[in-house]
């Protein structure tokens, strides 16, 4: 039992003490966490004890949500909202970490890699420079020269970006820190739009904290969907992860060797970056044209049917 408190928290309790510590320091997300906190989870589990749940309570939520009709994908986004919830209540000492059920998340359809052509990323630039949104264009030049994720692009500080080496330091990231590659046409707008900025080391999506303190936005979704109408594309296909899908595919069709893709694109492992292999038609096509062989006119239908006949009768 956390220090001070005289009784355990329930579940509708934790999860507002939760969210609540998430808003002050700043986690990301949140909007969809509340949202499945309090449509779903909080409905369910309601009375029960935080640091009581089971296995088989989870097991069998997940079981009432597909009854009800949620595809295994929400569902799947729901069990990652209890999971983070859980971890950070242990990692905060309000429960133990013996107290954190398994959560095991149901095979769901592999999505559609939805990958923008040039004409498209042209469409998408064009939309981008017409926002109102002054930081808008550079959301875009980051993510279609770098294929960063979006949460990394955002909490970029003009002095992590090495622009005599083109590279930027990432000091946090989904595998771990890394230098992040950029290209020669990103480098030199980032270096003019650093010279016109008063604080030349702070973030290059910054914001000031309600306490008053420098920070970085948290999200650029809301700008970027206004990109993509204007580019007239489908906002519901075109998220700013296809940006990165678009950037990872370009290197794939290039035919860039797959550990120097995973270095670019930050993947934690290869199997992760082959996914993108089939994407290119002609990249394989093009691949099978170094194994094709020819075989001279020399066997034929008409040559082999006796043998086939035969063998057919012998069975």
């Amino acid at each position: 039992m956390p220090s001070a408190r005289k009784t355990h928290r329930s579940f509708k309790e934790a999860s507002a003490d939760y969210l609540e510590r998430l808003e002050q320091i700043g986690g990301k997300g949140i909007n969809d966490k509340c949202r499945h906190l309090d449509q779903h989870l909080v409905p369910y589990f309601a009375s029960q004890r935080a640091d009581k749940l089971t296995d088989f309570a989870v097991q069998h939520y997940t079981r009432a949500r597909l009854v009800e009709g949620a595809k295994q994908a929400t569902v799947n986004r729901e069990l990652s909202t209890l999971s983070h919830m859980l971890r950070r209540l242990a990692d905060w000492k309000w429960i133990t970490s013996d107290d954190v059920p398994k959560i095991t998340k149901g095979a769901e359809p592999r999505k559609k890699l939805v990958v923008l052509t040039h004409e498209s990323q042209q469409a998408l630039i064009q939309g981008a420079v017409g926002d109102q949104d002054p930081l808008t264009w550079l959301f875009v030049a980051f993510g279609l020269n770098t294929g960063m994720r979006h949460s990394e692009i955002l909490r970029v500080r003009w002095a992590d970006v090495d622009f005599d080496q083109h590279r930027i330091h990432l000091a946090r990231a989904k595998a771990g820190q890394r230098e992040q590659p950029i290209t020669g046409a990103l480098t030199e707008l980032l270096r003019k739009e650093r010279e016109q900025r008063d604080d030349q080391e702070g973030y290059t999506f910054a914001v000031t904290r309600m306490d008053g303190k420098p920070g970085h936005r948290r999200t650029m979704a809301r700008q970027f969907a206004r990109a993509v109408i204007r580019a007239n594309l489908d906002p519901h296909e075109v998220t700013p992860h296809v940006m990165r899908h678009t950037a990872i595919t370009q290197l794939v069709k290039a035919g860039i060797d797959l550990p120097t893709i995973q270095r670019i694109s930050g993947h934690k492992t290869l199997a992760m970056v082959m996914r993108y292999g089939h994407l290119s038609g002609e990249h394989i096509d093009t691949a099978m044209a170094a194994i094709e062989t020819a075989f001279p006119d020399v066997i034929t239908p008409e040559l082999h049917m006796p043998q086939i006949v035969k063998m057919c009768g012998a069975a």
